[in-house]
């Protein structure tokens, strides 16, 4: 009997949801902090159409999740992402371009790729950006979660835009960097002013394309990771991947001053590696410290068989600036990812982080939240529960808050046996007790990707 296998990216919880709703007076379990006020949003891939060859979860189409919290209450909407490629196919009626796992597209008329504006958000001078780290961001109104359009800053931006760009929390900066595949100059580096000003762009030499996810910042430096997952279209010509991880080139990580250019980078080596998310950074003596999500190679594009495969662990490097050595350490044995930190201690250094910790299952789930504690080095670690899985998680500080942990964890969780989802509201200073709140979402959610928290004030001075 003929079978045809079903993506799991396109079945149960990753299907996509077409619906856009608006849902008030959400039921909640348990009470929502008075404090708590802003709104949660999670982005992901969510298709519009059926997808065009071997479809891969990070080629659909963007959607905004938005969970909104004021005076105890919560209400949701979700939304498309309505990039100017959702837009042509939408008034096509079907998919018109291919994802990663299929070639090029050189001839489609609209262009080889689309900008999906799916993978995280960021906020920075009041306005709300979803982010695709092959193009532009798209600016998004806020709570509505419309979108307003493509933000090229006044046309001053010249590369792509990473997802995930940093904001430092003392100076207002926004840093961010672009990555070329196949054409030099291979990085650029940009710096936007807290007004929101791209004030400068300036090239950094690779000697080849590579996927670069994530970078780090500490007080006074900028940190770029160099990673043996090389896109060439030479491979491509030999029948080969674009894109593959090259296990023995060394990883190369760059460190240089926040307002420096490629004239004073310095380059340190490592054994080959991929991190695709980082942790933090910061200084501590004569050395920069880096911690983030390790892999030992990247099956980043692949389907993980379980936890172990994943190969997704927390490491930390130190590099010293003096002597040029490198330490590199892993701090545990658990496959986590997501890592997030109090975004207010960003480039410094924090006692606490926060992580995902992934599920022994045939594709890549998350089934419980860990806190580690960096000074007692232990960690602390919330079950999800079973059949419930969750994703990308954010600290929220409480107001007013003079210690470190003193705040809310936030995350989607979705119940495989319920077929439910809701938001988790965990009280960061108590993370293995009764979460302080669930929030019921009126319809499934898929799993997905980058989530952002805008508060109360935040909103206010929205532009």
């Amino acid at each position: 009997m003929l079978t045809t296998a079903v993506n799991p990216y396109l079945d149960g919880n990753f299907a996509p949801v077409r619906e856009e709703i608006t849902a008030d007076t959400l039921s909640v379990i348990g009470e929502l902090p008075l404090e708590l006020s802003g709104i949660f949003v999670r982005t992901g891939s969510n298709p519009q159409w059926p997808p065009i060859g071997q479809y891969h979860w990070f080629d659909g189409d963007g959607m905004l999740h938005g969970v909104r919290i004021s005076n105890g209450k919560a209400t949701y909407r979700n939304r498309y992402v309505q990039t100017a490629g959702w837009k042509i196919e939408r008034a096509a009626g079907k998919a018109i371009w291919t994802g990663l796992s299929e070639p090029p597209q050189m001839d489609n008329p609209y262009g080889p790729s689309k900008n999906t504006a799916n993978t995280a958000l960021v906020w920075h001078a009041g306005q709300l950006l979803a982010l695709w780290e092959g193009g532009a961001p798209y600016a998004i109104k806020v709570p509505e979660l419309e979108t307003i359009g493509e933000y090229t800053y006044n046309a001053k931006l010249t590369s792509a835009f990473t997802a995930h760009p940093k904001v430092d929390p003392v100076t207002g900066e926004l840093l961010f960097f672009g990555y070329s595949l196949f054409t030099p100059p291979y990085l650029q580096y940009s710096i936007v002013s807290a007004q929101g000003e791209l004030l400068r762009t300036v090239p950094i030499d690779l000697p080849i394309g590579v996927m670069m996810h994530d970078f780090a910042i500490s007080e006074n430096y900028t940190i770029f990771m160099d990673l043996p997952l090389t896109f060439s279209l030479e491979r491509v010509q030999r029948g080969e991947p674009m894109l593959m991880f090259e296990k023995n080139r060394p990883s190369r990580f760059g460190i240089l001053p926040r307002h420096g250019d490629n004239s004073n980078i310095r380059w340190f080596e490592s054994p080959a590696c991929f991190v695709p998310h980082t942790l933090n950074a910061y200084e501590e003596g004569d050395e920069i410290v880096l911690s983030g999500c390790w892999m030992k190679d990247s099956g980043l594009l692949e389907p993980v068989q379980s936890a172990e495969e994943s190969n997704r662990l927390l490491y930390q490097w130190r590099f010293n600036l003096v002597s040029g050595a490198v330490r590199e350490q892993m701090l545990d044995d658990v496959p986590i990812e997501f890592p997030r930190v109090n975004e207010q201690l960003l480039g410094r250094k924090t006692r606490y982080g926060y992580t995902t910790r992934v599920a022994n299952n045939p594709i890549l789930l998350f089934d419980a939240l860990i806190k580690y504690d960096f000074v007692s080095n232990k960690s602390e670690t919330l079950e999800f529960g079973q059949g419930r899985y969750g994703g990308d998680i954010v600290f929220v500080p409480r107001p007013g808050a003079t210690v470190e942990d003193d705040g809310w964890i936030l995350t989607l969780v979705h119940d495989e046996n319920s077929q439910t989802s809701e938001l988790l509201v965990v009280n960061a200073q108590d993370v293995t007790g009764e979460p302080v709140a669930r929030v019921l979402i009126p319809q499934r959610v898929p799993y997905g990707f980058h989530a952002a928290w805008i508060s109360e004030e935040q909103l206010d001075n929205s532009v």
